[in-house]
């Protein structure tokens, strides 16, 4: 259980520093080019981590990584930037908040990791935390929008457990490595055909892709499959929920943005949802040892029992 909790906490750090793009998004990164934005933040840091892995693919995972790097970054980050650009931020937030769900229930079939009655509580708890910490009531909900949101999070609920099921045994920093410069190579094109050339930067954004790339990408998505490697994906979905959260505690930090009942309510439904996925359901019955001696002394009981019946 040490083992478990100290993974949890490992696995934390990805949500967090998500969470955090946002204030560093609006305050530090050029506005209007998000596209170039997701670009310039995958494939620096799929480099970094290449030159520290210095590892490349081989065989399988040539295609696997651009399977991946599409799930999980490349497709991933063109839908949310749609669903970005037509939807409220709450109502991406909460589409997004059901991948703790879906993980939960994509990792039975391809996993095998049969879903808990505590992780399936945990996730629903969490995602009820998330509408009460981001509801708006007066928001226009356009179609388009709900769609590429909710694609978006299908393809990374599968990225995510396909890379789990995948990689057993390869490094995790080459792993990560490969998806995320194919993603970020998949992005350039796509950037350069909707936005035109790369944003201008300044000294203030120069330091915010770095801490974005660097942080919030490396850093977080290393810490991401590693948690994928040793912990249940529904586990690892629930943590997730640390995300929205993240970004509406530093919004009223950072930014001054308001933090009322609501919010505060929100919150600790996600916080009690995550700590209840981390049950385990109770005590299991401890299993009797398997072997040929198990079996003789089994052997031996049931002749002693059968003696001490005789008259």
């Amino acid at each position: 259980m040490e083992a478990n909790w100290k993974w949890v906490a490992v696995t934390a750090v990805a949500p967090i520093a998500w969470g955090s793009t946002y204030v560093v998004t609006r305050q530090l990164l050029p506005p209007d080019q998000p596209l170039w934005g997701a670009a310039l933040r995958a494939l620096p840091a799929g480099l970094l981590l290449l030159a520290v892995a210095r590892r490349l693919p081989r065989r399988d995972w040539w295609w696997r990584s651009l399977v991946l790097g599409t799930l999980n970054v490349g497709a991933f980050f063109v839908l949310v930037y749609v669903a970005a650009t037509l939807l409220p931020s709450s109502v991406a937030s909460t589409v997004m908040a059901a991948s703790a769900l879906v993980l939960l229930l994509l990792a039975w079939p391809l996993l095998g990791e049969r879903p808990t009655r505590w992780g399936a509580a945990g996730a629903v708890v969490g995602m009820a935390g998330v509408v009460v910490l981001v509801a708006d009531g007066g928001a226009d909900v356009p179609l388009v929008g709900v769609l590429a949101s909710v694609a978006a999070m299908l393809m990374s609920s599968v990225g995510f457990v396909l890379t789990k099921r995948w990689a057993p045994a390869e490094p995790m920093v080459a792993v990560t490595a490969w998806q995320l410069t194919a993603g970020g190579l998949l992005l350039l094109p796509v950037a350069l055909v909707v936005e035109g050339g790369p944003p201008p930067v300044d000294g203030a954004a120069i330091g915010g892709f770095a801490y974005v790339a660097v942080v919030a990408t490396a850093v977080a998505f290393l810490a991401w499959f590693s948690g994928l490697r040793r912990l249940p994906a529904g586990t690892v979905g629930l943590v997730g929920l640390l995300n929205p959260v993240t970004g509406v505690v530093l919004g009223t930090l950072l930014v001054g943005e308001a933090f009322g009942p609501r919010q505060a309510v929100g919150a600790a439904l996600v916080l009690g949802g995550v700590l209840l996925g981390q049950r385990t359901g109770g005590r299991r019955r401890r299993q009797a040892p398997a072997g040929p001696a198990h079996a003789a002394s089994r052997a031996t009981a049931a002749a002693s029992r059968a003696s001490a019946r005789l008259p």
